[in-house]
């Protein structure tokens, strides 16, 4: 079973998603305490451990604020995995940068969208207004929020819910 876990903070902030063997070696360890068991229990011979959704560190850990790396996947995610230019759904994807790099563009959230390979092409080396092309929405930098970060997993993990809202 390889079930993602919330692992939350002494003071209940979501801080990682850890898979369900660290989960039981961290309760395990008296490291974290089980807050949510919504998947039942494993059976051993002599031991009947539940399967854990949330665990609670029992110390706090101090760590800076999140941000998220700029990857494929993120800037796909940040744009619904929709063409910025056409607004096509379309599994070919691609990373355009905005202002182009050979002409002073950076790779950074504020310079890269997602593009259909057509409306790449069309754009080419040149910048959107150059190339007659208008952005749907302009690229922004995603919030670090706890229900931006963990939200991916809310569909088969229904129960973090309560503890992502307001983080």
């Amino acid at each position: 079973m390889q079930a993602p876990v919330l692992v939350l903070n002494a003071n209940y902030e979501p801080i990682h998603v850890c898979d369900l063997r660290r989960a039981l070696g961290l309760l395990m360890t008296e490291k974290a305490t089980l807050v949510v068991n919504g998947r039942g229990y494993i059976q051993s011979v002599h031991l009947s451990l539940p399967i854990p959704s949330v665990i609670r560190l029992q110390k706090m850990i101090h760590r800076p604020r999140p941000r998220l790396k700029l990857t494929r996947r993120e800037v796909f995610r940040r744009d619904n995995f929709t063409c910025q230019y056409c607004g096509k759904h379309t599994p070919e994807l691609t990373i355009d940068h905005v202002i182009p790099r050979h002409l002073g563009g950076q790779h950074n959230w504020l310079n890269v969208v997602t593009a259909c390979p057509a409306c790449n092409h069309r754009k080419g080396g040149r910048t959107p207004e150059e190339a007659g092309m208008k952005l749907l929405h302009p690229p922004t930098e995603p919030p670090a929020s706890a229900q931006y970060i963990f939200g991916r997993h809310l569909d088969e993990c229904r129960e973090w819910a309560e503890f992502l809202a307001g983080w």
